[in-house]
């Protein structure tokens, strides 16, 4: 997928979500997965592929520091997007989840 810039997180999920990437993704720390409330799919930091991701800065706002994940799982057959704060907001709990989105394998 070719890389897009976006000016806001807004703009970053609704372009995702035209590409193919519809499932809203949550991170469920205490079961150290992601889940999609509205379907109960449930994806272990194993069973998804980070394709792309976008990070925005908030300039007037440390709150807006927000990190959009394109995620993808082959073994599900889904894609999906992850929304997650970053900065002094951020989860920064030591789960296998959180390590893996902050990994971020794409350049």
């Amino acid at each position: 997928m070719k890389r897009k810039n976006y000016d806001t997180v807004t703009e970053a999920v609704a372009d995702l979500k035209k590409l193919g990437y519809t499932i809203d993704f949550s991170i469920l720390t205490e079961k150290e997965c992601l889940i999609c409330h509205s379907t109960a799919t449930e994806l272990s930091p194993e069973d998804f592929e980070i394709d792309q991701f976008y990070r925005f800065e908030g300039e007037s706002d440390p709150g807006d520091q927000m990190i959009v994940y394109a995620i993808s799982s082959n073994k599900n057959n889904v894609k999906g997007v992850v929304v997650n704060a970053y900065g002094i907001y951020a989860d920064n709990e030591s789960s296998a989840i959180v390590k893996k989105l902050n990994t971020n394998p794409i350049q």
